[in-house]
């Protein structure tokens, strides 16, 4: 053996580049071979399912209940559950209390915020929390949990980690070695500047480097980074539809920036969403260019999804009854005139009957005051048992 060998033999091997998904690639292989991906109802959604390389379930995975108590006026539920690949998803149920009724559904997604340790806990109150999450409804909540609060509004809510998020977050410890090389940059900074990051300071920090591996990994496998939220967003929503005390001809989705995104997204990939708002995600994909592309994250820019439209087209595919958009007029993340645009997109869509544009001072945040239209929307649009069609 050469000494070149005998230094290859003794070097440790590569780390894995998506630790703690070694068995994503086989679970997606499917779509490779141009089968296995979702299927909705219409050709328009079934583009868009294309487009995104959503994988199809194999089926409705079983919640585990894990835990429940009652707080400030709301059943909190605990639930788990395993996917076809990755870590468990841990997920919120909440319910007001006193109520046996059969409750509208709600699927509460959380946003990325730049904080993938945590995921849909930032949406839910609880007596003892991550700080992270805290901190997170502080900067983009107005200081409220979400999830907690339509529940209160009379909704059963669901709230979930999604891919990449919480409890379905990779592995980490180990950084891929691109992963690494870019975290050793941030770890300089922060050493010069006196600061000892915390365990969760140093997971979004490496999270926010391999968001760009997981892309690449994501399009090597035939999907795509989007494409995998929204097949963890689908699996949510079936779950959510069985869940005791909810209506299940009644549901709807909400979210904020990323989770607006997703929110969108999956009232288009499933006929079971009545009504959906989404909140300071709205705008034109050409108002992005040149100057706000790095203002966001792959969940919006999917390579070849500007063949199917225009962000707002992508609304017309849902055959939802009721769509509410938030726009934040001084959102960092998003010019005034291309929220203005989609706004005008929407109308002309001829969704005029159903689409309601709200706009709002004040950047990027999902104000109590947003929040109450939001919840009041979601109340008058899911109230009554749908008619039948035919």
């Amino acid at each position: 053996m050469s000494e070149q060998q005998s230094h290859q033999a003794q070097a440790a091997p590569r780390p894995s580049a998506i630790p703690g998904y070694e068995d994503w690639p086989d679970y997606v292989r499917g779509i490779v071979r141009g089968t296995g991906v979702h299927r909705p109802d219409s050709a328009a959604a079934q583009g868009l399912a294309d487009a995104l390389g959503v994988p199809e379930s194999p089926g409705i995975p079983v919640s585990v209940w894990d835990w429940e108590e009652e707080y400030d006026g709301v059943i909190t539920s605990r639930l788990s559950w395993q996917l076809g690949f990755g870590p468990k998803t841990g997920a919120w149920y909440l319910r007001p209390s006193g109520v046996t009724e059969p409750l509208p559904g709600i699927l509460a997604m959380h946003c990325h915020g730049g904080n993938k340790f945590i995921g849909a806990e930032r949406l839910v109150n609880l007596p003892t929390g991550h700080p992270l999450a805290k901190a997170s409804r502080m900067a983009h909540y107005d200081g409220r949990g979400l999830a907690t609060e339509l529940a209160k509004g009379g909704f059963a809510v669901l709230a979930h980690d999604t891919f990449a998020w919480g409890s379905r977050r990779f592995d980490l410890t180990t950084p891929p070695w691109r992963t690494e090389a870019a975290l050793e940059a941030r770890l300089a900074q922060w050493r010069e500047a006196g600061v000892v990051p915390s365990q969760a300071d140093l997971y979004n920090a490496a999270a926010a480097i391999h968001e760009d591996t997981v892309a690449k990994a994501a399009g090597l496998l035939g999907t795509s980074f989007a494409g995998m939220v929204a097949h963890d967003d689908l699996a949510a929503l079936e779950i959510l539809a069985g869940l005791p005390g909810v209506a299940a001809d009644r549901l709807g989705c909400i979210g904020f920036s990323g989770g607006g995104g997703r929110s969108l997204t999956l009232a288009a990939l499933s006929p079971k969403v009545r009504s959906y708002v989404v909140i300071c995600m709205m705008t034109t994909f050409d108002s992005l260019v040149p100057a706000y592309l790095d203002a966001h994250s792959w969940l919006l820019q999917t390579p070849g999804l500007r063949r199917l439209g225009d962000w707002p087209e992508l609304a017309a595919h849902s055959s939802a009854e009721s769509l509410l958009v938030q726009y934040a007029l001084a959102d960092e993340l998003f010019p005034e005139e291309g929220m203005r645009d989609a706004h005008a997109q929407l109308l002309a869509l001829k969704m005029a009957s159903h689409y309601r544009g709200s706009f709002w001072p004040g950047g990027h945040e999902f104000t109590v005051s947003m929040q109450e239209e939001a919840t009041q929307f979601l109340q008058d649009t899911l109230s009554s048992t749908p008619a039948t069609k035919g």
